[in-house]
């Protein structure tokens, strides 16, 4: 009998340090993700791409698309962060923003600022805290939209309402739609946005080191997941147990259109079909096989033609 407990408390502290060692390195690997420069560093260093329309590709909108632009600064609540504005030419449809993801670029927009140019939209394509061309925050983190949400509100602030008084549209990738979702969430403006884009989504913290503990491969993925969950806020002085924000959207009462493929190594897909297949409102998805936005690179024209019909149909 003494023999039998002996052993079965030596697989328990075997199993429980195996947890702990395993959920430390985790949740080392995903404060990587969140530390400011570690991925800005990487994506500098990295070729830059030719194609405007590819992600990783570095130029304004002049050198991208030939199209006119103005530098306008967004006064933060730390300072003036850099935006370029795109107006529409002609008569003016409707007023966008694009909000980049973590480490991301401005110009990561340019595939849903060409559409939105097409049909008369102006786009204001913003940059937020820890950018090249915007304020550095207190920490060394990012933080999943649960601090960047007021540039956002300062950006919605500075351009809307659009044409008329009509509402404006925001599309954000990646961590940019964690930003969005706390704006909505929080934000005494949130009633100002008519409709909302979003591609590849991160719209749950926990869902995302879920994913990176079962692609690290290794048993009891969840075991190892629940104890990084523990551990982050300590690495990170973040509240990341608040970085959630897919009800934000399965409430929001405008149109909404969301893209995503199912080889996503970086936000999970299900969190994403679970918030749409949730939604009561007006709801448009184009769901592939791409990886972490590369829903437009799978099929150019698909991801047009989906977006313009969803375009075509707001205030209709």
């Amino acid at each position: 009998m003494r023999v039998a407990l002996f052993l079965l408390s030596l697989v328990a502290l075997t199993l429980a340090g195996y947890l702990v060692i395993g959920g430390w390195f985790l949740a080392l690997s995903a404060a990587d993700v969140l530390r400011v420069g570690a991925s800005a560093t990487a994506q500098r260093e990295s070729v830059p791409q030719t194609d405007p329309l590819t992600i990783g590709y570095r130029g304004n909108p002049m050198q991208a698309l030939n199209l006119p632009f103005t530098i306008k600064p967004i006064q933060t609540p730390l300072g003036p962060a850099e935006a370029w504005l795109v107006p529409a030419t002609g008569a003016e449809t409707g007023r966008a923003i694009f909000v980049h993801g973590i480490a991301g670029l401005r110009e990561d927009g340019y595939r849903q600022l060409v559409t939105l140019h097409e049909a008369g939209w102006s786009v204001l394509l913003i940059g937020y805290r820890n950018d090249l061309q915007a304020p550095s925050a207190p920490g060394n983190y990012y933080g999943m939209g649960l601090l960047e949400w007021p540039d956002l509100e300062a950006a919605v602030a500075a351009f809307s309402p659009g044409p008329d008084g009509l509402d404006i549209l925001i599309s954000a990738d990646s961590m940019g739609s964690a930003i969005l979702g706390q704006f909505l969430a929080q934000s005494d403006l949130a009633d100002r946005v008519g409709s909302v884009v979003l591609d590849s989504p991160a719209l749950s913290f926990s869902a995302v080191v879920d994913h990176l503990a079962n692609q690290g491969g290794g048993p009891l993925p969840a075991g190892r997941a629940w104890v990084a969950l523990h551990l982050l806020p300590r690495l990170t002085g973040l509240p990341l147990d608040e970085a959630e924000v897919a009800n934000a959207f399965v409430t929001f009462p405008g149109p909404l259109f969301i893209a995503q493929g199912s080889d996503d190594r970086t936000t999970p897909i299900g969190p994403s079909q679970a918030m749409a297949a949730a939604r009561t409102g007006s709801t448009a998805t184009l769901w592939t096989k791409a990886g972490h936005l590369m829903s437009y690179s799978e099929d150019p024209g698909a991801y047009r033609a989906a977006f313009g019909k969803f375009l075509s149909g707001l205030g209709s």
